[in-house]
């Protein structure tokens, strides 16, 4: 056990920005169960009643915690919140969070994943219920403003986001109501065509598909080395 806390409490601190660390960067996902580019009379008409669930997720293009290689590697997180994620009139706590990491990443890259998320989403998973390994694929194509991004976590978790069209607007007033929920370089809105989570944990299953509720984004946590 001992062992265990050591390990965490050094990857932890590399994750927090220490110098000399080697950067993580990568692409970043995530998809609500509320409209996030909208008109303000939408929007507000979803407010207490939808967005407490949503689906985050971070793939590592590049980096490594003290010396811990992520490169290819993805970690996923579900969380169900107490109200709307967001409303500034509101506290969307307690939220409780599933974390499900890359079933091809060893013990201490799992561990340095699941650091890496909770770091990376503004205190929303400091409550993780369960967390699990399962297959993740995670794909991002396209330029970072018409990108189109599909996640699969085994049976549990399914996502798939186009760009938003003209056609999807709700009343022609569509603006950015909600941020990304995740500490992020740059993201866009999207339209998702597909959301679901069937896992455990939460005590609830659910489908969400088509609405703008998705952001598709970059991420970069450290610095890089400085000699």
């Amino acid at each position: 056990m001992r062992t265990r806390v050591a390990v965490t409490i050094v990857i932890l601190a590399v994750i927090a920005g220490l110098p000399g660390i080697s950067q993580i960067r990568g692409n970043y996902l995530e998809a609500r169960n509320a409209e996030v580019y909208a008109s303000h009379c939408f929007a507000n008409s979803e407010v207490g009643i939808r967005g407490n669930l949503a689906v985050m997720a971070w793939h590592v293009e590049q980096g490594s915690a003290d010396g811990i290689l992520l490169d290819g590697l993805s970690v996923v997180a579900v969380i169900r919140a107490a109200s709307t994620l967001g409303d500034p009139f509101s506290n969307p706590y307690p939220v409780k969070s599933v974390l499900i990491v890359d079933e091809r990443a060893g013990p201490m890259q799992r561990e340095a994943l699941m650091l890496m998320a909770q770091n990376n989403a503004r205190g929303l998973l400091t409550d993780v219920v369960r967390t699990e390994a399962l297959p993740i694929q995670l794909s991002f194509d396209g330029s970072v403003h018409d990108r189109r991004a599909t996640l699969v976590a085994g049976k549990t978790v399914r996502v798939e986001t186009r760009q938003i069209l003209d056609s999807d607007s709700l009343c022609h007033l569509d603006d950015l109501y909600y941020a990304p929920l995740s500490i992020l370089d740059h993201a866009m809105p999207a339209f998702t065509i597909h959301n679901s989570f069937e896992g455990a944990g939460l005590n609830v299953h659910f489908s969400a598909p088509r609405r703008s509720s998705a952001y598709v984004g970059t991420f970069s946590i450290g610095r890089t080395h400085t000699d």
